[in-house]
């Protein structure tokens, strides 16, 4: 995967960043999103990097601690549950986006992105359909996404128990919904998505 950092590293002079994100789809928590911007001598410590998708917990975790110690810069931007039932959850994501950006402390000469639609960047950005199984850096961004959103979701379950949290991380399982049914939306839920809306709660 390191390929495709390489060939960009060879034409594009300064800092590149990988973006991608976690928690779009789920009924509860916050959208989060990284920005990594990996450090040419130290890509042989990234071994084992994937998509975060394909990789079990243990790794991810694992190979969180990993991305810290070997990237150049790591920035991470969370989104509330009331954000996104402001503006929805796309504008939602790409503030995410732009904050992680932001909180890297450095502005990169490029920044590539998972997938096809992308927020406006005070540097040249670019979408990467897969992104996160074809660049190191969004692969890492996306490890680092998804750990710390699991993180708060676990943290979620200690606040409001009886959703199972800590299981789904927010996501529309069956074990969720009837959850939702029998006890109500808590305050972390997205009012502004199915099932939920369908409860006709005040947003």
């Amino acid at each position: 995967m390191a390929a495709f950092e390489e060939a960009l590293w060879k034409k594009v002079p300064g800092p590149v960043a990988g973006v991608d994100e976690a928690g779009r789809g789920p009924l509860a928590g916050p959208v989060v999103a990284a920005a990594v911007i990996l450090a040419p001598n130290r890509i042989e410590g990234l071994a084992g990097v994937d998509d975060s998708k394909c990789l079990p917990a243990e790794a991810r975790e694992r190979l969180f601690a990993v991305i810290h110690e070997c990237a150049q810069a790591v920035g991470v931007g969370i989104v509330s549950p009331e954000r996104i039932d402001e503006v929805n959850i796309l504008e939602a994501t790409f503030e995410a986006m732009k904050t992680a950006v932001r909180k890297l402390g450095v502005l990169p000469s490029q920044i590539w992105v998972d997938g096809d639609r992308i927020p406006s960047f005070a540097c040249p950005a670019f979408p990467l359909v897969g992104g996160d199984r074809k660049s190191l850096s969004i692969a890492a961004a996306s490890v680092i996404a998804k750990v710390t959103r699991d993180r708060m979701m676990r943290e979620a379950e200690v606040l409001y128990p009886g959703y199972g949290f800590a299981r789904h991380k927010g996501y529309g399982t069956r074990e969720h919904l009837a959850a939702i049914r029998k006890l109500g939306p808590c305050p972390i839920h997205r009012r502004s998505f199915a099932p939920i809306r369908l409860l006709r709660l005040p947003l």
